[in-house]
């Protein structure tokens, strides 16, 4: 047996329809296995709150060691883990091929499935995971929605935060009725057929996060393919299933997987390549969906079609080239690559597609904002996913604050760039900018490209 494992990480599907899976007994075992073994190594303790959680629950017991932990104090441990991937994917010596086969998230996973297998997931967790209904719901009345979800409101949010758990102080998206489906309808393409890459056709995936509450991401991957000579479809059949897959509820992932890759597999059919416009949903389709649905043809096709948006216009940049004409940004870029984007062992590609605007200053910033999805912006997470995310925010200020400062502050995942911005402000509100545009947002300004 070598001293931790040199071959790349390897995933295995998860046996979620097995009754062992939701065993408790049997998941009790394999978490105080995984548990000791990260014990004896710490190496990442760095990473997200669920280590500090367990290091010092055992540091604290009687014994000093696993023993004497109670399997009641595993809960913080297993509710701190946002699913972010970086424990398997940069830190762990000891997935697998290894022979200790440990995966973290996936373990933590599997203990979130069998607590909503018996049906111990909050009313108000489930109600968040309903992304496409409160998207639909929270748009035909975004005005006031917007208002009501302002964290200067001081009527509505200390009322969320007693209702719903939700921190008074935690930004939440913003929400359009005009979402990217219909603007995309309404306003249509034109495609640059002087282009290089003319003659490639791809689908953008809009992602419920895009369609509800950030269109403005997909018109300006829109604007840059069609530019580029890329012919689009905007398809949207549903949320991928990421809130419901933080809960554990695998049958609703695998529902969402189904109906999706049903959806998309037409336009496969017709050589039709599919972009996921966030890190998060492209992890989806690429690896979980055939992780809980393993040997699905349509599912397995679908993952093999699929590409993250910054990996797509690096492609066609190295295949066919890029249009000209993009001119330099008005400042240098503060680069936060999603944790999301990094577990898909693509490389740093939203770094690589800045790097292709003239005269492009980007400064990477690979750790975690802090966010974790919806389990940031609870009362009790917030104060905990600002801790996580504030080496980021303290770089994204000090490269700010340079002689040859960043203008922008950047980051692949929406939610994340705006939880970054409030860790900024907390470390000197006037440092902070107002906004965290997408990478592909800075390229479509660098080409001039108008976006509505």
């Amino acid at each position: 047996m070598a001293e931790g494992g040199l071959g790349a990480p390897v995933r295995h599907a998860l046996d979620w329809q097995n009754p062992d899976f939701y065993d408790q007994q049997k998941i009790d075992a394999e978490l105080r296995r995984v548990f000791d073994i990260c014990h004896g190594c710490r190496r990442c303790f760095t990473l997200c709150d669920s280590f500090p959680r367990l290091f010092d629950l055992i540091d604290g017991s009687e014994s000093g060691e696993l023993d004497s932990v109670a399997t009641t104090d595993f809960q913080p441990v297993i509710d701190a883990c946002t699913l972010c991937d970086m424990c398997f994917m940069t830190k762990c010596p000891y997935v697998p091929p290894h022979e200790f086969d440990l995966d973290f998230p996936h373990l933590m996973l599997r203990a979130r499935a069998a607590a909503h297998h018996r049906g111990e997931t909050g009313f108000v967790a489930r109600q968040i995971a309903k992304t496409d209904r409160n998207g639909k719901l929270a748009g035909a009345v975004s005005g006031l929605a917007n208002w009501a979800n302002d964290t200067k409101n001081s009527l509505t949010r200390p009322a969320l935060e007693a209702v719903a758990g939700i921190d008074r102080q935690a930004a939440l998206p913003r929400f359009h009725g005009h979402t990217f489906v219909l603007r995309d309808k309404k306003q249509p393409a034109v495609i640059n057929k002087d282009a290089p890459a003319f003659g490639r056709k791809a689908v953008l995936y809009a992602t419920c996060f895009i369609n509800y509450n950030n269109p403005g991401i997909g018109m300006a991957t829109r604007a840059v393919l069609a530019h580029n000579g890329v012919e689009t479809e905007v398809v949207y059949p549903g949320c991928c299933g990421m809130p419901r897959l933080e809960h554990g509820d695998l049958e609703s992932v695998a529902q969402s997987a189904r109906t999706v890759a049903g959806a998309l597999g037409p336009w496969i059919d017709k050589g039709y390549e599919v972009i996921a416009l966030v890190p998060s949903c492209a992890l989806m389709l690429k690896v979980e969906w055939p992780l809980i649905l393993p040997g699905d043809p349509a599912i397995e096709r679908l993952a093999r079609a699929t590409r993250d948006v910054a990996e797509y216009v690096v492609d066609i940049a190295r295949t066919e080239g890029l249009t000209e004409g993009m001119t330099p940004l008005d400042g240098g870029v503060s680069l936060h690559l999603a944790c999301h984007a990094r577990a898909q062992n693509m490389g740093p590609k939203a770094a690589d597609m800045l790097r292709l605007i003239p005269e492009a200053d980007v400064a990477v910033i690979e750790r975690c904002s802090g966010h974790g999805g919806s389990w940031g912006i609870m009362k009790g997470n917030f104060e905990v996913a600002l801790k996580v995310g504030k080496p980021v925010a303290r770089t994204a200020l000090k490269n700010a604050k340079a002689a040859n400062g960043k203008t922008y502050v950047a980051s692949e995942c929406p939610l994340g760039g705006a939880h970054i911005l409030q860790g900024m402000a907390r470390l000197d509100a006037a440092g902070a900018p107002f906004a965290a545009p997408h990478p592909i947002e800075l390229m479509a300004r660098a080409y001039g490209l108008a976006v509505s």
